[in-house]
């Protein structure tokens, strides 16, 4: 499918929530999670991390301030939301890249990131794209590095991408039973439930997988 045909759901469910989106994320303790799954992802000094739909850039920001020896960056189809996000790291005085991508189609060359980070993504996805864009995270993983994902369990959650919005349907109840067969499927060696949490929004979980090294 061309790129200009694809089709997102903008950071905030619809454009005009967008100035709403930071605020509404906040309050609902999303940060907490974000520090979670860097902890999780470990990252090390001189690596190079990916941020799949990293909307207004939260995550990826944070990611930068905690790791300023790592190289960070975001991706995500939304050109609004990565506006946002330029202008916070702008602010911040960090110097870092978002780019404008869909994660079924990443730019990137195989083997080119240590780490990759998904936070309340992968929920976004159409069943059908899920698999293509799983197998696209794997292939620009390097060997010995990791998928680090966190996510919602159920699909009858307002998860913050949806403010105001219903969850979408497509059998999105049983979206995280199939996340570890999902992740095996695109090529990740044994990945796992890494750890779970419940707040407002529900149960969170967070997962990890890995490419294996080579040899």
């Amino acid at each position: 499918m061309p790129k200009n045909e694809h089709q997102f759901i903008p950071a905030a469910g619809k454009d005009w929530m967008l100035p709403f989106y930071d605020f509404f994320t906040k309050l609902l303790g999303v940060e907490v999670s974000h520090r979670h799954l860097l902890e999780q992802a470990a990252i090390q000094p001189g690596d190079r991390v990916l941020e799949i739909g990293c909307g207004t850039g939260n995550l990826t920001i944070l990611a930068q301030k905690l790791y300023p020896f790592a190289d960070i960056l975001g991706i995500d189809p939304d050109p609004k939301a990565l506006a946002r996000a330029r202008k916070k790291a702008r602010k911040a005085k960090l110097s870092m890249e978002f780019r404008q991508a869909f994660t079924e189609e990443l730019p990137f060359p195989d083997a080119s990131f240590d780490r990759v980070l998904s936070a309340f993504m992968l929920h976004h996805i159409q069943p059908p794209a899920k698999l293509p864009a799983l197998r696209e995270v794997f292939r620009v993983i390097k060997p010995g590095g990791s998928l680090e994902l966190v996510d919602f369990q159920e699909g009858d959650h307002n998860p913050p991408g949806h403010i105001g919005m219903r969850p979408h349907s497509h059998g999105e109840s049983r979206f995280h039973h199939g996340v570890v067969y999902l992740m095996q499927e695109a090529g990740f060696a044994s990945p796992t439930e890494v750890d779970h949490q419940t707040n407002i929004l529900g149960r969170i979980v967070y997962y990890r997988a890995k490419r294996l090294p080579v040899g």
